[in-house]
């Protein structure tokens, strides 16, 4: 196999750098195009990996970043156009046989996503329909700027954010360390108000401007690619992992997916890998089942339906998952569990009934201790009794809450936290809701606390936390009403959780059949 860097003209004449491996041999060959931001030089072993198995392998620097020359806007109409630019060269080269498989993770995979579902006007020397690639793996998507910024809730995704544009916003390269190095000049750095001026004060830290920031905020379009995904018609691998922010988009993707989906949940992070502590019987060789997947795809073999599966955390099983109505996506078999709050049987109200939610002295996202002293609750607080017998958890959880503000805006923060007989904590799952109504009045909610893929041991105890803050993965609520981006005032918000009517819901596998994952996944 070789590889060579060439130029690949995008619809306005922009060269971008890609690089292209081939395989040994001169028959046509069906090509796999990585689009990234994220330095394309790093995908150079994947790209070998592809070859080796047969596949024209490309890996495109996107327009502003690295190699390729231009100005880069994040979720910006480039992305789609390029792409399909990009996909009719492929198809166009003497070593292609015409198939394109699409391929990327997080931003990349958004590039693969728009290309597929939003193709353009056929620009100069492309024919319309050949920008469009055959078949589509989207691994832990990063869905648009919305989906990114906030919660499907509401509340804003700060040290994400944060991070992210620190890291590669307004610039040709990347510096993953950028925000630490900007909070230890200023440890509280992330407080200072207004959220939309931070990126002033990150400039100080970087010595760079970050002019996109305030754009990052003003764009509230959610669901756009979720939407174009129900008319599509080719194949989509949505891979995505149990402790991944995305992983509920991710899940969407493939639930709203109009051609043959597949999903796959593994215990991972977004960088879709799991614990070093995670046993090799849980760890899946990604590269060698997107190969497979990518073959049955472009070969018309894998069946017209919606199917997937999800690994019950570092167990080493796996179960299928498959739809139940349009709310979320289900195990099979599985059922609902109920742990009722204010219940010995259910969870145990520890303190905090009422206690109060303070911007200036927020919960921290980046503390799992709780305080065992109740007197100036900071949040409400439950425990159930130990598990009589293991646990498996897969699919989606939610909490139900029956409450009350004395403010006019509140945000409600779920946080669970699985305690083994020795008392180690360990999270379990996290949702956050925004909620606005008259002061005073009080409201069921409901929160979702994501995708759930565990086994828990007999002897575990669940501790639930309720919050008004979760701080600073998320933005502060100010509980003034204003928007928390532009707010510079802050006042304490009064809450009570009424355990009456309120309650944990997740769901238990009421019988283990376990599946093989590639073979469900390539069928």
């Amino acid at each position: 196999m070789n590889t060579r860097t060439v130029s690949v003209p995008a619809p306005d004449g922009t060269l971008l750098a890609t690089d292209v491996c081939l395989p040994d041999g001169n028959r046509p060959r069906p090509a796999v195009l990585i689009r990234t931001p994220y330095g394309r030089e790093a995908h150079r072993a994947e790209l070998r990996g592809w070859a080796a198995h047969g596949f024209a392998a490309l890996a495109q620097d996107v327009r502003g970043r690295h190699g390729s020359p231009g100005q880069w806007h994040p979720y910006q109409d480039q992305e789609k156009a390029d792409g399909a630019a990009t996909v009719a060269w492929a198809r166009a080269q003497a070593w292609s046989s015409g198939e394109v498989v699409a391929v990327g993770a997080s931003y990349a995979a958004y590039c693969a996503l728009v290309t597929a579902l939003d193709a353009p006007d056929a620009a100069p020397g492309v024919v319309q329909g050949d920008g469009i690639p055959d078949a589509v793996i989207a691994a832990v998507p990063a869905l648009g700027l919305t989906e990114t910024a906030r919660e499907p809730g509401g509340p804003e995704r700060l040290w994400a954010r944060a991070g992210w544009w620190a890291a590669h916003g307004d610039r040709r390269d990347s510096d993953p360390d950028a925000l630490e190095r900007a909070l230890a000049g200023d440890p509280r750095l992330l407080e200072h108000l207004p959220v939309a001026r931070l990126a002033e004060r990150l400039a100080t830290g970087l010595g760079r401007e970050l002019p996109s920031w305030p754009r990052l905020w003003a764009d509230r379009e959610r669901g756009r690619l979720v939407a174009l995904g129900s008319t599509a018609r080719l194949p989509l691998l949505a891979v995505g992992g149990t402790r991944d922010p995305f992983a509920e988009d991710t899940v969407a993707l493939w639930r709203g997916w109009g051609g043959p989906a597949r999903l796959l949940l593994g215990p991972w992070g977004h960088r879709l890998t799991a614990d070093r502590s995670v046993p090799a019987r849980s760890r899946l060789n990604l590269g060698a089942l997107y190969v497979r997947w990518a073959r049955a795809a472009l070969a018309g073999r894998l069946e017209s339906t919606r199917h997937g599966v999800i690994a019950l955390g570092d167990s080493g099983r796996w179960h299928t998952t498959r739809l139940r109505g349009t709310h979320r996506p289900e195990t099979a078999p599985e059922a609902e569990r109920r742990w009722p709050f204010g219940s010995s049987t259910g969870l145990r109200l520890l303190h905090g009934a009422e206690f109060s939610a303070d911007p200036e002295r927020p919960v921290r996202s980046d503390d799992i201790a709780v305080p065992v002293d109740g007197d100036h609750a900071d949040r409400c607080l439950l425990l159930s009794p130990p598990l009589p017998r293991p646990l498996d958890l897969a699919g989606a959880a939610v909490a139900r809450i029956a409450v009350t503000a004395d403010t006019p805006s509140a945000d409600w923060a779920v946080r669970l936290t699985a305690l083994d007989p020795s008392g180690r904590a360990d999270p379990l799952a996290f949702g956050i809701v925004r909620r606005t109504g008259p002061p005073g009045e009080a409201a069921d909610i409901t929160v979702p606390l994501g995708i759930l893929g565990r086994r828990l041991p007999a002897g575990t105890r669940l501790r639930a936390e309720i919050a008004g803050h979760h701080f600073p993965a998320h933005a502060r609520n100010p509980h003034t009403g204003d928007d928390p981006v532009t707010a510079t005032r802050l006042v304490p918000s009064r809450r009570t959780v009424n355990p009456r009517g309120s309650a944990l819901h997740l769901p238990v596998v009421a019988r283990r059949r376990y599946v093989e994952p590639v073979p469900e996944i390539c069928r």
